[in-house]
């Protein structure tokens, strides 16, 4: 068998994920060959986190222009050019794309256009439509397929009528209505899109709450401000059928008092994502999936087979592209020689909507039910100045810390900048800090930050503002 590329290091998909683990594992002066078979930078750069981002920030400006004479600014006629928003979403996604191969060819990586399939351990070969097979012997390989969304039992993407989250991004017009069918952060980041441009959008979630992953209270709320914001959220409703006729859908569904049935020219499915690790060839080297296709890994990221590893969606870790990225900085690490391993206490989660959701550590129920004694301390933006001057006032930030020893165990936060502003206690929970830490740090007035500062003071029954 004749060797095409020798590395010590293979990465197969070059997502957020496989990029990182490609130019950590360079820095750290191994022979590095990144292996993609659609486009650098994965799911997340090119059809998910950031094209979705410069839609949500292009519909927000438009709904923040609509209603400026709050403000005082009387903007008159304002309207929506969809094709260059489209357009300018686009470009982002080429600037940070082409910008990830710059990186790549900075750090000496060799990057293969193609799909990468085990033929024995150590042996990939690599199938690409434009150029001649390749075999690719390595010491080491780092598996980052990432996801691909799941549709419903029976009812098919076709792109055309029953999209997906990628296809509800690359619409060449604004419809008149949508249905969506999943309440989870992408289904309500793209229902928000559409909504704030003018679309009729039916939200259908068969559970009896929106955003299930997330703090109680912080879905609750979320689910109330989208309801205001012209959202029409059906909770408790099962899809039974979608009926595609022509150019639309009538989607049935089951609701407490029976039937009922809602139709349009675009039905997005959003009920989540499942690994691809299909037509891998795990089976050539011994490695098996759990029965919903997940490989197993230890915190350092290491497979049950010698030399093989695996980050991103296509293990039970959340599915997020930051904790992709620091798996993969783990696993470049590992197979350096170094010591490292995951922890997974502190990792944010951020919902694009306005306002933003954001989380990190324990919901209150999860702290309950590993029996915490609990205090909590709430402060809402309607007391923080900053928040009232940009006339951006609903939400609130809940610090959650143990009652017997001050450790902070969750935060949660529903307001402007949320996901900025997350940060903070992410640091402070990944240092094991303590409520009083937050509330004694000094922070800059006015700025709305000092909601955190306020929520921490709460905890012990002390807040300034309220």
């Amino acid at each position: 068998m004749s060797t095409d590329v020798q590395a010590d290091v293979a990465v197969i998909g070059a997502g957020p994920g496989g990029y990182v683990a490609a130019i950590r594992a360079a820095q750290l002066g191994l022979r590095v060959a990144v292996i993609e078979k659609e486009f650098v930078g994965g799911t997340c750069l090119n059809v998910g986190c950031i094209p979705s981002k410069a839609l949500l920030d292009a519909s927000h400006l438009f709904s923040e222009i609509k209603r400026a004479s709050v403000f005082g600014i009387q903007v008159e006629g304002a309207s929506v050019d969809f094709a260059t928003m489209q357009r300018y979403k686009y470009q982002v996604v080429k600037a940070l794309t082409t910008g990830v191969r710059g990186l790549l060819k900075r750090h000496g990586v060799k990057q293969l256009d193609g799909t990468a399939r085990f033929m024995a351990p150590g042996v990939l070969d690599v199938q690409s439509p434009k150029e001649p097979s390749l075999t690719v012997c390595v010491d080491n390989v780092i598996i980052a397929t990432g996801s691909v969304p799941l549709a419903l039992p029976g009812v098919p993407f076709d792109d055309n009528v029953v999209i997906s989250s990628r296809r509800a991004l690359e619409l060449e017009t604004v419809p008149d209505r949508l249905v969506v069918i999943g309440a989870g952060y992408i289904g309500l980041e793209l229902a928000s899109v559409y909504s704030r441009l003018g679309t009729e959008v039916v939200v259908l979630e068969m559970m009896d709450r929106v955003l299930p992953d997330m703090d109680a209270e912080v879905a609750a709320l979320a689910h109330k401000l989208l309801g205001q914001q012209g959202l029409d959220i059906r909770l408790g409703a099962r899809v039974i059928a979608v009926d595609v006729e022509g150019d639309s859908a009538r989607v049935r569904y089951s609701v407490k008092d029976g039937e009922a049935a809602v139709e349009a020219p675009f039905v997005l499915v959003s009920v989540g994502r499942c690994p691809a690790t299909d037509g891998l060839g795990l089976d050539v080297v011994g490695l098996e999936v759990d029965d919903l296709g997940f490989i197993m890994v230890d915190h350092g990221m290491r497979t049950g087979v010698p030399g093989i590893y695996a980050i991103g969606d296509i293990i039970t870790s959340p599915m997020l592209a930051h904790v992709a990225m620091d798996e993969g900085i783990v696993a470049a690490e590992c197979i350096a020689g170094r010591a490292a391993a995951m922890e997974y206490d502190a990792i944010p989660a951020v919902v694009f909507t306005h306002p933003e959701l954001a989380s990190v550590g324990l919901h209150e129920d999860e702290a309950e039910l590993r029996g915490h004694n609990l205090k909590v301390g709430r402060f809402p933006f309607r007391g923080n100045g900053r928040a009232r001057a940009r006339d951006d006032m609903e939400g609130w930030v809940k610090v959650i810390a143990d009652a017997d020893t001050d450790v902070i165990l969750g935060v949660h936060c529903v307001g402007p900048e949320a996901g900025h502003l997350i940060h903070e206690a992410v640091v402070a929970m990944g240092y094991g800090g303590y409520a009083e830490d937050l509330a004694v740090t000094v922070h800059a007035h006015p700025t709305l930050s000092e909601a955190f500062k306020e929520a921490a003071l709460a905890v012990d029954g002390r807040p300034l503002h309220i």
